[in-house]
């Protein structure tokens, strides 16, 4: 696997820049006011997928040589990813095979299916899932996309931190949510790039913390997971997004699932924005770090908005 450049990324932005706007920066005082500092959210939910995961899926798709085009992909997702995967597919001509956990979110397992994938339910996580997808690859030849390993996703995602330091060029921080680590390295990639002064935050649930803990021991580690957060669920740290971080993470803070709630609340009242768990997250890892913040120029990503009615329930319950 070849660690994607910042050259990749200008290249990639070509390709989304096709099919997809722009999305906002914006400022609230509310945020301002409980961070203290001044911040910016990217609205990464407000793609009509609901997360910034389609822009990988459509810079994946485009790089796909002809003849795995012909084969058809697999890949296995708790459903951002593979709304992203199922999207591109359906522009490009490609079966897309996508493994979903059971008891996974309802709305994207919905949206997977309206974007014409071909659904698996199997295993109850989704490291269980992925395990399914090699058998399917023996048996029918399909190309496996892999979450993380795999650097044209990781180039499209970094399209949003390009959109981030044009919009905002003194930016001082920026925080991402951490799962697979693809848009967290997309970051690193394009923010070392435009000015090493940048300090890029990865952030993670404690109750998932794989990517945390293979990217403190500098090593990949597996860990049980039990976040409410699908878009984080991930018990194992990757390998090609973990050398990116290794080499270019400026820091890496846990949040508990607690105050990923609190922070999915915090952007329904004090930013009029709808936020998943993982969506949430960073805003969290902000609030968390809010006392090396103050005077500090903070862009925080909110990387989709693909709450089940259910889990915002379940939120306002926890929160009340």
């Amino acid at each position: 696997m070849e660690v994607p450049t910042f050259t990749d990324v200008l290249k990639a932005r070509q390709v989304v820049n096709r099919y997809l706007k722009a999305t906002p920066l914006y400022s609230y005082a509310g945020i301002n006011e409980l961070v203290g500092a001044e911040v910016r959210l990217k609205h990464e939910n407000h793609h009509a997928l609901g997360s910034f995961k389609v822009r990988g899926g459509l810079n994946f798709m485009d790089s796909l040589p002809r003849e795995d085009r012909d084969r058809g992909v697999v890949t296995a997702s708790t459903g951002n990813h593979g709304q992203s995967i199922a999207y591109a597919g359906g522009l490009f001509g490609v079966k897309a095979v996508i493994v979903v956990p059971e008891n996974s979110n309802p709305a994207k397992v919905a949206s997977m299916r309206a974007l014409g994938a071909e659904l698996v339910v199997y295993g109850a996580t989704f490291d269980g899932s992925r395990v399914q997808c090699d058998a399917l690859v023996k048996e029918y030849g399909y190309r496996y996309v892999h979450p993380a390993n795999e650097p044209a996703l990781i180039a499209g995602v970094g399209t949003y931190t390009l959109e981030i330091v044009e919009q905002f060029p003194d930016v001082d921080y920026l925080f991402v949510p951490l799962g697979g680590g693809s848009g967290a390295s997309g970051a690193c990639i394009v923010a070392k790039a435009v000015n090493p002064a940048i300090k890029v935050v990865a952030v993670q649930s404690a109750q998932a913390p794989a990517g945390y803990r293979s990217w403190k021991e500098r090593k990949i580690v597996e860990v049980e997971t039990t976040t409410l957060a699908e878009g984080l669920a991930t018990s194992s740290g990757y390998e090609l997004t973990q050398h990116i971080l290794w080499d270019l993470l400026d820091d890496f803070v846990l949040v508990s699932d607690d105050e990923i709630t609190e922070a999915i609340v915090h952007l329904l009242e004090r930013a009029h924005t709808l936020a998943e768990g993982a969506g949430a997250t960073a805003l969290a890892g902000a609030i968390k770090l809010r006392d090396r913040l103050s005077g500090k120029r903070v862009a925080v990503v909110v990387s989709g908005g693909n709450i089940s009615l259910s889990q915002l329930r379940e939120v306002l319950k926890r929160t009340a």
